[in-house]
């Protein structure tokens, strides 16, 4: 691991260019998490509901990949997770093959079409594995081959797939806040971004701050302002950063939210009654947290001199 490592570090463009490669290959997966995740989890609830509608909450079995499994005698769904079946064109049902499944490059090949029955292909999943690339890279140059720029690039990607899940459903599933919290702990105790006080610390407050201004909105309007995923996923980003970035990461989204959410009602005329989710906000800026977390915390604590 040593010698790669300075084998990176001797040549930048390979560096680069493996982040490149890998990025890509995973930010198509992200494309299948993206879409897939919240059907699992869809089904993992209607599953479980069934099961104590019916008066059997103890034939209910939660199986390790989030989804719920229900012994009965009714006929068993057919699988779908993260690796079934395969992805297949919703229109005609053409099974995708590997060379139409080839990273931003295929869609530009099949002009943005399948090739069973020409109908149209989303652009956002080239657009997703593009971001994917190019944030990856981004961090990867910020850091260099170190272990902040390997943790880095692995939060980015969570960041992306909770953000996207998050502006499709507005949900923010425990699968991926959770997991992201617990990698800011444990990476705390080499440490890589910071110190395990520091990120004790701040996983727990910024879940309190969340819930207390959740609470407090409630209290004032009898509406709901936030779901408990933007608490999590605040805890997240204080255990990676440490509760030091909290108030800035907190400003940033807030700022951004409410800047995006009063242009899509002057704009757009967007119903002003409609949620916005709060989740991609945070997570925009607790990737600029991350890798500039330092100079901007120094210049937010500067101007309260």
């Amino acid at each position: 691991m040593t010698d790669l490592i300075e084998l990176f570090r001797s040549t930048p463009a390979l560096w680069l260019g493996t982040v490149t490669m890998v990025s890509l290959l995973v930010g198509s997966f992200l494309n299948v998490v993206i879409h897939r995740l919240p059907i699992m989890m869809e089904r993992a609830w209607r599953q479980e509901m069934e099961a104590v509608a019916a008066g059997e909450p103890d034939a209910l079995e939660i199986n390790g990949d989030g989804t719920a499994s229900v012994n009965t005698n009714a006929e068993p769904e057919q699988r779908f997770d993260l690796s079934a079946p395969r992805s297949r064109c919703p229109h005609c049902g053409h099974a995708i093959t590997a060379l139409e499944n080839v990273p931003i490059i295929s869609w530009l090949v099949l002009r943005g079409k399948c090739s069973g029955c020409g109908s149209a292909i989303s652009a956002r999943y080239p657009a997703v594995e593009a971001a994917t690339m190019l944030l990856s890279l981004l961090v990867a140059w910020h850091f260099g081959p170190t272990p902040q720029a390997l943790l880095g690039i692995v939060v980015t990607w969570f960041l992306i797939t909770m953000s996207m899940i998050d502006l499709d459903t507005q949900f923010l599933f425990d699968n991926l806040t959770l997991p992201l919290l617990w990698i800011g702990l444990v990476a705390s105790l080499v440490p890589v971004f910071t110190d395990v006080r520091s990120a004790v610390i701040g996983a727990a407050a910024g879940y309190l701050i969340l819930w207390t201004v959740y609470q407090a909105f409630r209290l004032v309007t009898g509406k709901e302002g936030m779901g408990y995923g933007d608490f999590k996923l605040l805890a997240a980003i204080g255990a990676l950063l440490g509760w030091q970035v909290l108030p800035m990461v907190i400003l940033l989204s807030s700022l951004v939210g409410a800047v995006v959410g009063i242009t899509l009602i002057v704009v757009t005329r967007r119903d002003r009654n409609i949620p916005i989710p709060f989740g991609p906000y945070l997570a925009a800026a607790g990737f600029i947290a991350m890798l500039y977390g330092d100079a901007l915390t120094g210049w937010y604590y500067g101007l309260l001199a």
